[in-house]
């Protein structure tokens, strides 16, 4: 008994997209009697009528709609298999379009991208920095970068690596107020942190010289002088001489490479705040996304 076969398949789908055998054939550089010939052997093949034909025009009939439905998620199965099977093969090449937020996107994957684009010459990189979280699916995003907790989107996930926060303040501050020693003497100064998200504490971590070991903890009352949502406005306040700046070591740490600013309490750290990457699915991940994936976790 014969087959249904993917040439008629795609000969069916182009006549019903094209409405015409001749539409039909020029786009699959062939002949409008082939391609007749095609529809007719399916039909052959299924025991129904699944065009109407007329002399001005071509349509579906009932139940060729409904085999128009099944017959162009076959056509995009076999599409996709072919297209994770080339992508298989060879380097990374093509455009990545990935999304992250604006401040992790400046200190952190910036440095990524640039990474990126000279490991794997045949790339290019379509980045958006966004203050909201971005539909990958629906907006057409490769590839997402997120800091903290991920919602339960039924997305893909894979932990790059933690982001840890500490104390910074200006040299000028420190000769004014005085160097903290001990935690509990960090409430007793000006404070430029990230605005209350409720909680009426901060925890610091105490790992010790060589990280062993369960850490200590310390908790002050959040009761910041100066609050903010964006670590660069607090690393810029805290150089700037206004107080003590909780930030990410990732933001203040060139810093202290310059002098502008110093690491208080350098053995204890606020945090660990996760970051993940985030995409559409892991079954058939695009060579040139798990590249980005690799690099970026290969950073940490």
């Amino acid at each position: 008994m014969a087959t249904i076969e993917i040439r008629q398949l795609e000969a069916f789908a182009a006549v019903v997209s094209e409405g015409s055998f001749t539409a039909a054939a020029d786009r699959l550089g062939t002949q409008k009697a082939h391609v007749s010939r095609l529809i007719s052997h399916l039909e052959d093949r299924l025991g129904v009528r699944l065009l109407q034909r007329s002399t001005r025009s071509v349509t579906l009939t009932e139940v060729g709609r409904d085999f128009f439905e099944r017959a162009s998620g076959v056509l995009q199965a076999v599409d996709e298999t072919e297209r994770a099977v080339r992508d298989s093969q060879g380097e990374p090449r093509g455009t990545l379009k990935l999304t992250c937020g604006t401040e992790i996107g400046l200190m952190i994957v910036n440095r990524w991208i640039e990474d990126y684009l000279v490991r794997y010459p045949r790339m290019r990189i379509d980045v958006e920095y966004a203050t909201r979280i971005v539909d990958i699916i629906h907006e057409g995003f490769d590839l997402a970068i997120r800091l903290g907790t991920l919602q339960d989107s039924g997305l893909s996930a894979r932990k790059l690596g933690e982001i840890f926060y500490g104390l910074y303040a200006s040299p000028a501050y420190l000769a004014r107020r005085g160097t903290p020693k001990e935690p509990e003497e960090v409430e007793r100064h000006d404070l430029i942190a990230f605005a209350t998200t409720g909680e009426p504490f901060w925890t610091f971590f105490h790992h010790g010289p060589d990280g062993g070991g369960p850490p200590r903890t310390y908790s002050i009352v959040q009761r910041p002088r100066f609050a903010l949502n964006n670590n660069i406005a607090t690393r810029d306040a805290a150089a700037h001489g206004l107080g003590l700046g909780i930030m990410g070591t990732f933001t203040g740490d060139p810093l202290t490479e310059t002098g502008e600013l110093v690491r208080v309490l350098p053995e204890w750290s606020y945090g660990p705040v996760a970051i993940h990457a985030v995409f559409a699915s892991s079954k058939y991940l695009a060579p040139k996304v798990r590249a980005f994936i690799d690099l970026a976790a290969g950073s940490f």
